[in-house]
């Protein structure tokens, strides 16, 4: 077991004005960050991506497991086959795996099975929770709050993607143990998210969508 010694943290302290300020602009900047399904061909520097994951990386997790797996696919070989098997899969949710009342909550949105951007994307971005870990001698260590733990992580990889100035969507075609196999992961892996990041199309539209104002979303006691 690894043994840590503390060290000394001093975090950001800043004064309640700047605190104020800092946090409305961070507000607006992320309220800013939209889901796209169009993206650019226009190539991104893989160094960015890393720094990106990186940043994803450096997210909490229990007993500091970091249960989570970055696959990082470029590769359009790699791309086409991950659409193909998304794609079959995305057929049976739209023609009878999904009830009617999702297919009406997405009906707005004008999607279907056809997923184009997994292919257009420079880069798919796989996310597969550690369900425990292997040790070099072949036995298991258990993880903790697997699921909570990576579901953060996404968090700060789509804050990241943002930041950068790059666009992303998150995609989860169920089921998807189709990734297990063509990114060939390891028994202790289970797909998490599949993130398409680049470039927004030119001319890129979204839906007008109108996020929920603080009192729907936040309780005071």
């Amino acid at each position: 077991m690894t043994e840590y010694n503390f060290i000394e943290y001093t975090p950001e302290s800043y004064d309640e004005n700047s605190m104020l300020k800092k946090s409305k602009e961070f507000y607006e900047f992320m309220n800013k960050r939209r889901t796209v399904r169009d993206f650019s061909s226009k190539p991104v520097p893989k160094e960015i991506i890393e720094i990106i994951i990186l940043t994803a990386s450096s997210s909490p997790s229990g007993a500091h497991k970091q249960p989570w797996t970055f696959c990082v696919v470029s590769d359009p070989e790699i791309k086409k086959q991950i659409r193909i098997e998304a794609e079959k899969e995305e057929y049976e949710n739209y023609h009878g795996r999904m009830p009617k009342e999702w297919l009406e909550d997405l009906a707005y949105l004008g999607t279907d099975w056809h997923k184009p951007f997994l292919e257009a994307a420079p880069y798919l971005i796989v996310v597969f929770k550690k369900l425990y870990d292997i040790l070099p001698d072949g036995t298991r260590r258990t993880n903790y709050y697997v699921t909570e733990s990576v579901g953060i992580a996404c968090g700060f990889l789509l804050a990241a993607i943002h930041n950068a100035g790059l666009a992303a969507l998150t995609h989860t075609p169920s089921p998807m143990g189709f990734l297990t196999e063509i990114l060939n992961r390891p028994e202790n892996e289970r797909p998490f998210l599949l993130i398409p990041v680049g470039y927004a199309a030119e001319n890129v539209k979204v839906p007008g969508l109108k996020r929920k104002s603080l009192n729907e979303v936040c309780m005071l006691y």
